[in-house]
């Protein structure tokens, strides 16, 4: 077995395999590893490890990108949405409106507050909220909505918005997978209340370990956010917030994604490149492909459906081709949480339907034709 970004896969026997992988992070540093190298050793040198000069510019720089007043630097993704949570006042007893096919952060974070989440179906063709069962899900009058820009893309704002609005219910943005969306010069983190954005290795702004920021564009949410990340203090040593934890960004994982904030914009359109590649010739019958172009996605993940999604990905394997499933339980169905009285029929059909294939702003042009030619060679199984 290797151990890769996560994700476990098996080596054949004989000589190694060329393997394409959904992440090679290492190609994706090489280029600014240079800047990368240099501000580590700053950083170091300047002796300051936690909430120093690095964590400051970062957060600065970050929410200037994002388009909002304030970005706070958070230990990870899965914190940043329990503390904008718990900056909204959310609590034990609430309801908070979220999906179950987004991999259980959100299940995670709303439930970390004691409150419980309330699973709103998606929609065939996008895979994220439904707006007609999100509109009827405000029935049951939830403290806090969690929006996740599933994938990469941005969710359905135009018509969102304005249910939330009229309900007067906040709008948390999961931005984990969304860096860089835009639509009409407004970044992901910018549309509701708080946008939350994870680091992990992975993401389309990534560190060398686990970080998170949560942004906003009001002060007074920006400093209960502060305070929360530190056990709640007002100042040091003095809890004057209840639910604070310690969950704090780093220098070094500062520094770092100070160095590759700047490239980001280029590697999401290299990103939508592959995926319009992708899209324009995959052509086989069973394997549908959808359309990821525009701003408004920066394809994090390049999900294709197939309804022998564990035949195609054996078959990508034999051909060096790595491919994972985001995400093969819905929330309301893992061991943990599992509960036979929720139904959110489109949820549970694409989670079986669902394949992730290489997508990366450093492969090469080669890689990309094998993976297409490898799709378009599938061999036809019935249904």
């Amino acid at each position: 077995m290797r151990y890769v970004c996560g994700a476990e896969y098996l080596v054949p026997s004989g000589p190694p395999m060329p393997r394409i992988l959904i992440h090679d992070i290492g190609r994706q540093l090489a280029t600014s590893l240079p800047a990368i190298e240099a501000t580590l050793l700053n950083t170091v040198r300047a002796g300051h490890f936690v909430l120093g000069r690095a964590v400051r510019e970062f957060e600065a720089a970050f929410a200037a990108y994002c388009g909002v007043a304030h970005a706070v630097g958070v230990g990870n993704g899965t914190d940043a949405l329990e503390i904008a949570l718990r900056a909204l006042d959310v609590a034990a007893g609430d309801r908070v409106l979220t999906v179950a096919n987004a991999g259980g952060y959100a299940n995670a974070a709303i439930r970390a507050t004691g409150a419980t989440p309330c699973y709103v179906d998606v929609d065939e063709a996008t895979l994220q909220m439904s707006v007609d069962t999100f509109a009827k899900a405000l029935a049951l009058k939830p403290r806090a909505i969690i929006l996740t820009h599933l994938f990469g893309k941005l969710v359905n704002f135009d018509a969102l918005l304005p249910l939330a609005a009229s309900a007067n219910i906040p709008i948390i943005e999961d931005c984990a997978q969304a860096h860089g969306a835009r639509r009409d010069a407004k970044r992901a983190g910018a549309f509701g209340a708080i946008g939350c954005f994870s680091f992990y290795p992975t993401k389309n702004l990534g560190a060398l370990g686990d970080g998170g920021a949560v942004v906003t564009r009001d002060a007074a949410l920006a400093e209960k956010i502060r305070a929360l990340r530190q056990y709640g203090w007002q100042h040091k040593y003095h809890v004057n917030l209840a639910g604070g934890r310690n969950s704090r960004l780093d220098e070094i994982q500062a520094a770092v994604l100070l160095a590759r904030l700047p490239s980001l914009d280029m590697e999401n359109a290299k990103r939508r490149g592959i995926a319009a590649a992708y899209a324009r010739e995959i052509s086989h019958p069973d394997i549908h492909v959808p359309d990821r172009s525009g701003e408004h996605d920066v394809v994090h993940l390049m999900v294709v459906r197939c309804k022998q999604r564990d035949v195609l990905a054996a078959h990508l394997e034999r051909q060096g081709i790595a491919s994972d499933i985001h995400y093969p339980v819905p929330d309301h169905r893992q061991a943990a949480y599992f509960d036979s009285c929720i139904s959110l029929p489109v949820t549970e059909r694409l989670a079986a339907e669902i394949l992730t294939i290489p997508c990366h702003p450093a492969m090469r042009d080669d890689e990309i034709e094998s993976v297409i030619h490898a799709c378009n060679h599938f061999p036809r199984h019935d249904n």
